[in-house]
Parts: structure tokens; sequence; C-alpha cells
């Protein structure tokens, strides 16, 4: 009898390990604040992306995909397939001496993973709170972290501010401050931590490697907002705005890391047996929007807002092992969906995981299936009263949205373009001579203008602008209502002509907001303050 018990043990193990070694490797990549069209697979044809857009036309292209408008409820959306509003995210972003966090009792993806045998490894942003140590990361399931807790930084000597008061170092290997890497890029710092777990992992074990890039955030708002090595600004020397050409290299160096990741996969042997997700956190923010020059055009508003251009992602599925590849997907996908889609092409069931909002897709992805979601919340703030969602091709729109950042803005060019352009001084004038809203600006034949791809881009049609489209909705005063298949650039408020579309979707809003959690947002507390801990951002409450 103590023989058959230790033979089925034995063969109980050997099939866990045969199943672990059997389970796909999970390589996720968030993008900071990236616009949609920031990638020439969207049709940049200022900033090509040779190493993306590879992901995406051997891949697919996520046409019909969204995100939260900003980067802590997107994060926790992420980690934990379920909406903000369920996790009291909905609020704004983490920030400096905010004593909350993304809370304990939800279970996050690498927890998950955990229980399917997955090594778990993070290098990058967090931004899911740090007041105390039970909140970062290798205190929820992953067992390293090379980069920082906070939203944004420096890119070099990797000081966050939260304001002018409150400036201190935010980087650090698991929990130790790292002081070492005064000087050197983020971008490259996490490039090369990534493609170093790759090389020096067991392909016997299957792995989970998450990959917040800082880039291509602004840094800090009072230093240098906009930062990239010149070797990557110097390619670009057609761009003619200092700012855009600053990003363009931001972007540009992203683009190589990328390219490297996939390199070490192949080089490792991993490559064949791996699901590379790639994806922004939120729309880009244009026009001079939290000091950036990042591009959703054509396609309306900014990072923040509910337009568009703000919840609208850039998102790729690269993988050997989906069963059809390289076509562009409409189906609707949400970023809660990541958890439930990639647990089951890890072999796990969806079923078990903690109430999520998400919906399994990899079939669908996998096949080019039918659509599994048909609608989707993309917020309801009860702070700051406002609120969107999606059901079928219609969307509505209540509250102020983002009504400051309401327009359509071109990428920067020329050098006067972010005086002429900011805010939405160019949407009562007209576009400027230079601009073609078909090509972007078109530089000169011996400029260095961007590569084309063999590939044709995907990009937005918006249609013809009709003259009142900046005035014809205003969701202060009354719900808007687009049809986003027609209309994806959101010309047409025809909440008037479709009043019984309004009901209908205002109904599924109030029922969305029973289900809501308050806000987890908390007064800042400065004790928190780097002045009281060396410099360093620091937990500061023992729970």
């Amino acid at each position: 009898m103590d023989h058959l018990l230790s033979f089925l043990l034995l063969m109980a193990s050997l099939c866990t390990a045969t199943t672990a070694a059997t389970r796909p490797h999970i390589i996720l990549i968030v993008a900071d604040d990236l616009g949609y069209n920031d990638v020439s697979f969207h049709g940049s044809d200022q900033i090509p992306t040779p190493n993306i857009d590879s992901l995406a036309y051997n891949g697919i292209i996520l046409n019909n995909y969204y995100v939260s408008p900003i980067c802590t409820p997107t994060r926790s959306a992420l980690m934990t397939g379920r909406h903000p509003i369920h996790t009291g995210m909905q609020n704004g972003v983490i920030v400096g001496d905010s004593p909350y966090g993304l809370p304990l009792n939800e279970t996050i993806m690498p927890q998950y993973f955990q229980e399917l045998g997955y090594r778990r490894h993070i290098v990058g942003k967090w931004h899911l709170g740090f007041f105390a140590k039970e909140y970062t990361p290798t205190y929820r399931g992953f067992e390293s972290h090379l980069g920082y807790w906070l939203g944004a930084e420096d890119y070099f000597d990797h000081t966050a501010e939260a304001s002018m008061k409150q400036w201190g170092l935010d980087f650090r290997r698991n929990m130790e401050a790292l002081q070492d890497q005064y000087g050197n890029y983020s971008t490259e710092i996490f490039t090369q931590e990534a493609v170093s777990i790759i090389h020096n992992h067991n392909p016997a074990e299957p792995l989970l490697l998450y990959l917040p890039y800082q880039a291509v955030h602004s840094g800090n708002p009072n230093a240098f907002t906009l930062q990239a090595p010149k070797k990557y600004v110097d390619r670009f020397p057609h761009i003619e705005n200092i700012r855009r050409r600053l990003l363009a290299g931001m972007i540009s160096a992203l683009d190589d890391g990328i390219g490297e990741v996939m390199k070490a996969l192949g080089d490792s042997g991993l490559l064949n047996n791996s699901i590379i997700v790639f994806t922004t956190d939120n729309g880009g923010p244009s026009n001079g929007f939290d000091f950036n020059a990042a591009s959703n055009f054509p396609l309306r508003g900014v990072k923040a807002t509910l337009w568009e251009g703000g919840v609208r992602g850039v998102g790729v599925v690269h993988s050997p092992l989906l069963q059809k590849s390289g076509y562009v997907s409409e189906q609707m996908l949400h970023v809660t969906d990541w958890l439930p889609t990639l647990y089951r092409a890890a072999g796990g069931d969806p079923r078990k995981l903690k109430h999520p909002d998400g919906f399994d897709s990899w079939e669908m992805l996998s096949t080019n299936g039918k659509p599994v979601r048909t609608e989707m919340l993309h917020n309801i703030d009860p702070r700051s009263r406002f609120g969107g969602l999606r059901v079928g091709e219609y969307k509505l729109l209540t509250g102020d949205v983002g009504m400051n950042w309401d327009g359509w803005y071109p990428p920067w060019q020329l050098t006067s373009d972010n005086l002429y352009f900011h805010v939405d001084n160019y949407t009562k004038g007209g576009f400027p001579r230079e601009y073609s809203a078909s090509h972007g600006y078109l530089p000169n034949q011996n400029s260095g203008k961007s590569r084309r791809s063999q590939f044709s881009p995907v990009t937005v049609n918006c249609g013809p602008k009709p003259a009142n489209a900046s005035t014809n909705c205003d969701p202060t005063k009354s719900p808007c209502l687009f049809h986003i298949p027609s209309d994806p650039c959101e010309f047409n408020n025809i909440a008037d002509e479709r009043k019984d579309i309004v009901i209908q979707l205002l109904t599924r809003l109030e029922q969305y907001s029973y289900t809501m959690v308050p806000p987890g947002n908390k007064p800042s507390d400065d004790r928190g303050n780097p002045s009281h801990h060396g410099g360093v951002w620091d937990p500061w409450v023992n729970l």
C-alpha cells in the first residue's frame, strides 16, 4: 500500500511538472502614455516603430481595443481583471504621499499565475500603491522587481516629484533603493533587465514577465519633461519641433528595447512557446497635456479624458501559438480581459478568478472568432461626476469627460506648432497650410522621412468633419451619443436623433453604478514625504 501511494504521488508530481513545462511564457509589455498616432502601424509618418510593427503585422492588431483613460486605473484592471469601479481605483491616480493602493483583498495576476507554477517578474513601473510595504510588487506575488513605485520620474536621475516640497529617489531592486543607476536611461535599464531575466530563465518553467516601461510618460514637471539620449533623438532630423523630436527619440528607444526583448526570446529558445502582449495604458497626452507631445490624431481628446483619444488603446498580440495571425481584430476587447484571457491561454480555468469583469477572449483571438464582449464601461467617477460607456456600436458620454481637452490635435512638426496648436487654438482656425490630414506633415525628400512598411497601416477614417463638430456635444449639459463604427472621431452627436438609445445607455450606466464601490483615494499624508526618509520615497505606514 505504501509503495502504491508513493507511486501515485510520484506520478502526480511528474504530471504537474510536465504541465508547468508546457505552459506558455507570458510577456506583457506596457507602454506608458503612448498615443494612437505614435506608432507607424497606425500610420505615423513621423516616427517609424519597426519592432512594434513587426509584432503587429505578424500577430494581431487590436483595432477595437480599449483601456482606462489614465495610469492607475488601467494597471489595476490589468492586474485584477476587474473594472476600477469595483476596486476603488476609478478616480485619478496615486500620487506622492497618498496613503492608499490597490486593496490587499484583491488577488492579482502574479498570484494567480503562481498557482500554475509560473516564475514571476516585474520590470518597470508599479503605480498601485506603496504607502505600506504590503502594497508593493514583491509582497503581491512577484518574485523580483526592478523599477519604481510612483507614476513618473526623471529618466536619468530616477527622482520623482510630487511637488516642489516632495521630491526624492524612486528606483529600487525589490525593496532596496538603488543609488547606482544615476545617469543611466530607464528605458535601457529596463530592457537590459528583461533580457537578463529571459536569458537566465529555466525554459522548463513557465515565465510571466510583466514589463511596464516608463516610456513614453513625461518626466518631472518642474525639470526635464521629455528625455532621450541624443543617439535616439538624432534619428529624427525631419521633425523640426524639438518637443515632438524628443518624444520621437523616446519612442524609438522603446521600440529598440522591444526588439532586444524579442531577440532574447528567440536566442533563448522561449519564443516558440511565448505569448507577447503589447499595450498602452491610456491614450496619449497630446498638444502639451501633461508636458508631453504625444498624438492620438485623428481621434478626439487626450489622456485622462473619455474621448476616443483617451481610451482607445494601441494593442497587439503576437504568438506562434495563435491559430490565426496576421489579421486586424475588430472584436471588442477591454483591458480587464487580459487576465482571464492569458490565464486561459496558460491552462488555467478563468472560473477560478475572483469576480472578474473581463472576458476570456483567448479562443476568439486565436481563431479570429465571434466576439465575446458586446459592451464596456469606460468609467463612472462619482467624485468628478462623469461617466461613459459603449454598448454595441454606440457610445454615451455624460458629465465633464474632458471638455478642456476635447479637440482633434495633429502631431507637432514645425518649430512653432506647440504655440499654434496648443490647447485648441487650431480647432477654431482650421489646420495650418502645411498640414495634410491624410498624410501628416510632408518633410522634404532628403529630410529623413520615416520608412513605410510593406504592410498597410491600420488607420482611422473619420469622414467629413462638420462645421459644428466642436460645439454639437456638451455632456456637462446633456448626454452625448456617438455611433463609433461610422464616427470614430466623434464628430456627430446623435443624441437628439436617437433618444431611445440614450435612455437605454443611461439605464445601463445606472445599473453599473449600483455595483460600484467608493473611490479609495485618501488625503495626502506628509509622513510619506521623502524628506523624512533620507530623500527616498519609502513606505511609511506599518500594517
